[in-house]
């Protein structure tokens, strides 16, 4: 019999990775600005934020995004970043405060049960955060609801697995050597709205118009293959959860194998690992 998700334990897993991974994740704040910042630009133009909008950011994490939309909209502007790991946000305000912004808050939130009023933000942003809810319709509802009428939500995902080997070899690697079963029907993942059409029928489904999205090249750049995977070693906190039943011996062997493969992805100029993001958005019809 086919073991059934449970979106319950998922979500207790999910937090529980975010909790850990928390500290590693603001430290490597440079390189995911480098990394995801251009995309989160393209993100914010296409769903024309202004000065002095409320934007709503959901999974927010350490608050990279958050910063940027907040330095966007200016000391009139407000940004609230929502997460479902409390420890993440408060990296999240400390950043804001290092940026001199008050214009910031967090609150703990279920992106699939956001607490709060309807069309009450101007904006809602999600950076590749809507792939890792169990109900993505459901979330996008929400959105729907909180948004405020003819406002956008948007978001950032990864395309496909073989556009993003940066991630791809990592767990395609560990999910081998530990002999770790494929994923169960309708687990979310991070590929499950990278493919052409996909994240706009997601969006249309939920009662968006105005639904487009574009293709993002975003290479994680770095000195070297060595530099990824100690980036994705601690800030990637599931691929430890994958990694748990291995011994410590068979744990070093496989990140051994993914430096050794990643290293495939160097040249002259450093390391450059393979990233196509997909930025979409929609809009919340005016009736």
């Amino acid at each position: 019999m086919e073991k059934i998700f449970n979106s319950k334990h998922y979500k207790t897993t999910t937090r529980e990775q975010w909790q850990t991974a928390a500290e590693a994740w603001h430290r490597w704040h440079p390189t995911l600005k480098t990394w995801l910042g251009p995309a989160t630009n393209i993100m914010l133009d296409m769903a024309q934020v202004k000065e002095g909008y409320r934007i709503l950011d959901i999974a927010a994490g350490a608050g990279e995004q958050s910063i940027t939309a907040a330095e966007r909209v200016g000391s009139k502007g407000y940004v609230l970043a929502t997460d479902l790991a409390p420890k993440i946000l408060e990296f999240a305000l400390e950043l804001a405060k290092e940026k001199g912004l008050n214009n910031i808050e967090i609150q703990e939130m279920d992106g699939e049960n956001l607490t709060l009023p309807d069309n009450s933000f101007d904006t809602i942003i999600s950076r590749v955060g809507l792939i890792f809810f169990p109900d993505q319709q459901k979330a996008l509802k929400e959105m729907l609801r909180v948004v405020k009428p003819g406002g956008f939500v948007a978001a950032i995902v990864y395309s496909t697995v073989d556009k993003n080997t940066f991630f791809s070899t990592p767990v395609s690697i560990i999910r081998r050597r530990a002999q770790l079963p494929p994923p169960l029907t309708g687990q979310p993942g991070p590929f499950s709205l990278g493919n052409k059409g996909v994240l706009d029928e997601a969006f249309k489904q939920a009662g968006f118009t105005n639904v487009e999205s574009k293709f993002v090249n975003a290479p994680v750049l770095m000195k070297t293959a060595k530099d990824c995977v100690q980036f994705e070693y601690e800030s990637f906190a599931a691929l430890h959860q994958m990694l748990g039943g291995l011994s410590v011996d068979e744990k070093a062997a496989a990140w051994q194998e993914i430096e050794d493969e990643l290293s495939k992805f160097e040249n002259e100029k450093g390391f450059s690992g393979p990233c196509e993001l997909v930025v979409g958005i929609g809009q919340k019809p005016l009736i």
